[in-house]
């Protein structure tokens, strides 16, 4: 079952998080940003976030053709920025698929949240700050245009209010995303030693 939740695994004190990271998500990407500190990146106007544990969104990056917007990554939590909206097709489409009532551990973001943000791109000589999060695919102004949403009406097939069309395919996005999270939770379960007794 999807789960509200924040990609929020760095401790406040290790984000950058001052006045030159606010005025870049601000001035240069135009986004919403609530006053911190930490500063908080406001969901669900400009974008909403698909959460997943890193290791089931490093297979989803690794997948042939799946397009996705800027993905995030803190601590063992990954964040791929998706329409505003999409938190609350989550639930509608999981169970669409027919991955309803398995535990997948992922979960969306949207309307009245916020994530810590991730140290803009070039901003910290030598890297990001240990622990801190980061962008693995950073964005750029205008980026909101071409985030993965619902097909609008006449543009696909698949349940959804969105009347937005063209840009990347948010049902594609959920059901790649859902089989990389069972995938990465088996394996956590065959990774563990075998107990005899």
């Amino acid at each position: 079952m999807a789960v509200v939740n924040t990609v929020n695994a760095v401790p406040p004190h290790r984000v950058p998080s001052g006045p030159d990271t606010r005025t870049w998500y601000e001035r240069v990407l135009g986004w919403t940003v609530a006053a911190g500190p930490p500063v908080r990146l406001v969901t669900g106007i400009r974008f909403d976030v698909l959460e997943l544990p890193a290791d089931a969104g490093a297979g989803l990056l690794r997948r042939p053709g799946l397009v996705t917007g800027p993905v995030a990554l803190a601590g063992r939590r990954m964040g791929l920025l998706v329409a505003p909206g999409a938190a609350e097709e989550l639930e509608g489409l999981l169970d669409w698929l027919e991955w309803g009532g398995v535990e997948l551990d992922l979960a969306a973001l949207g309307a009245g949240g916020g994530i810590t943000p991730p140290v803009p791109p070039g901003r910290v000589p030598g890297g990001s700050p240990q622990g801190a999060a980061v962008w693995l695919r950073p964005p750029g102004p205008g980026c909101e245009a071409s985030l993965p949403a619902l097909p609008g009406p006449g543009h696909g097939r698949g349940p959804g209010r969105s009347g937005r069309s063209g840009g990347p395919d948010l049902v594609r996005l959920v059901a790649a995303a859902a089989t990389e999270c069972h995938r990465a939770r088996l394996w956590r379960r065959t990774d563990q030693p075998l107990a005899f007794s």
